[in-house]
């Protein structure tokens, strides 16, 4: 009797497993519009992004001094790290700028590997906008 029931399981979950295969899904269309200001929008965003004007932003300093010492530090920078530079002017001196952090976290984060290479790196309190 056991065997008979066993038998009877392994046919219905043959049938079952037939019935499956001639499943199909259902097929649909999506149509997404957008509106052109979006567009505008996002395009100004970016160009905001590259240009660094998007405020509260946290920035790492490695150098405040004259021109050339600042060229020699972002040159030696750029041949270590990834990270977005540049060297601001600050009447009578050059600082040299690093990263465009979002956040005080990423910042830290950041710092802590500069300053294996960058003893005297530290995070400027952000300037608002």
């Amino acid at each position: 009797m056991r065997k008979l029931s066993l038998n009877k399981l392994l046919l219905s979950c043959f049938i079952s497993g037939i019935s499956f295969l001639n499943l199909t899904a259902q097929e649909g269309q999506v149509n997404i519009s957008e509106n052109d200001k979006i567009t505008k929008l996002l395009e100004l965003k970016a160009e905001m992004r590259k240009d660094n004007e998007i405020g509260d932003r946290y920035k790492i300093q490695l150098f405040y001094g004259n021109n050339g010492e600042a060229n020699e530090v972002i040159k030696d920078y750029r041949s270590k790290f990834e990270y977005p530079s540049l060297i601001a002017y600050e009447a009578p001196n050059y600082k040299v700028w690093v990263g465009n952090f979002r956040n005080r976290l990423e910042a830290d984060r950041a710092l802590l590997k500069i300053k294996e290479s960058f003893p005297s790196a530290f995070i400027p309190k952000p300037r608002r906008k």
